[in-house]
C-alpha cells in the first residue's frame, strides 16, 4: 500500500467531514504523519518537519531562551534535541566556555546535528545517544535540563526524571515545554501533556515548580528544581 493510499484509507475510516477545505487540511496532516513514520524518511526531512513554518514566531524561541536565565559557562542538556532547533540557541546563550549536550535516542539525528555543529564552529555542542529510559547525561552533570516537544514521548516519567535529577548540579533546574491538549494534531497523535499532569508527575519525582510562563499560546512552559530532600 502506498503512502497516499494509506492516508486515503484513514480518511475514509475516520468519517471526517466532507467539506473540501477541512478534508484537505487533514489529508495534508496525515500525509505528514505517514512521511515521518516511513522508513525512507531522512534526518533532514525530519528536522524540517520539527522546525515547521512559523515556529520561531509562535514558540517565541528568543523569549524562551531569555526566560532560562543562562550564563556564560553553564552546562545544558537539550533533551530530545532532534534537528537542533534549540541546541544552537542554547549554545549561543552559554557561549564558547559553556557546554550543550544534544541528547536524542535517534543516532542518525545526532550524526546530522554533530555535522552541523562542526560546520558552524560550535565546539561547545556535544551529541549524546540516549537510551529510551536514560538520558545518559555525561558525568559531571548539568546546570539545566531543557526539553521541548519531548516530554509526552517519555515512558515511566516519574522514574525517568527522578533518575535524571541526579545529573543536576547544585541549584540545577529542569525546564519543560510541551503542547497543550488542544488542536486536532495534538489530539490525533497524543503529542501533548496537561500542565497539571506535568507538575503532578514531577513533584512525585521529587521536583518543585519554581516558574511557569504562559506566553507560548500552544504550549505549557514550566521550570522545576529538585526538592530540598534530594
Amino acid at each position: 500500500m502506498t503512502s497516499v493510499t494509506l492516508v486515503r484509507t484513514l480518511l475514509r475510516a475516520s468519517r471526517l467531514p466532507e467539506r473540501p477545505r477541512e478534508r484537505g487540511i487533514l489529508f495534508a496532516a496525515l500525509c505528514l504523519i505517514t512521511l515521518l513514520t516511513a522508513t525512507a524518511c531522512t534526518p533532514e526531512m525530519r528536522a524540517r518537519a520539527y522546525a515547521s513554518d512559523g515556529r520561531a514566531d509562535w514558540q517565541q524561541a528568543d523569549r524562551v531562551i531569555a526566560s532560562l536565565g543562562l550564563e556564560s559557562g553553564d552546562r545544558v542538556a537539550d533533551l530530545g534535541s532532534g534537528g537542533g532547533y534549540f541546541t544552537f540557541l542554547l549554545a549561543d546563550a552559554v557561549g564558547p566556555t559553556g557546554r550543550v549536550y544534544a541528547i536524542d535516542v535517534a543516532e542518525d539525528m545526532n550524526e546530522r546535528l554533530a555535522h552541523i555543529a562542526a560546520e558552524r564552529g560550535y565546539a561547545q555542542v556535544e551529541t549524546v545517544l540516549a537510551e529510551p529510559d536514560d538520558a545518559m547525561i555525561p558525568s559531571g552533570g548539568v546546570d539545566l535540563v531543557f526539553t521541548s516537544n519531548t516530554y509526552h514521548h517519555i515512558d515511566d516519567r516519574e522514574i525517568y526524571f527522578r533518575r535524571l535529577s541526579e545529573s543536576l548540579s547544585e541549584g540545577g533546574r529542569l525546564a519543560v515545554i510541551d503542547y497543550k491538549e488542544e488542536g486536532f494534531m495534538q489530539g490525533l497523535l497524543g503529542h501533548s501533556t496537561d500542565a497539571s499532569l506535568i507538575q503532578t508527575e514531577l513533584e512525585s519525582a521529587g521536583y518543585e515548580l519554581v516558574a511557569q510562563y504562559d506566553f507560548i499560546e500552544k504550549q505549557h512552559f514550566l521550570i522545576f528544581e529538585p526538592g530540598r530532600e534530594r
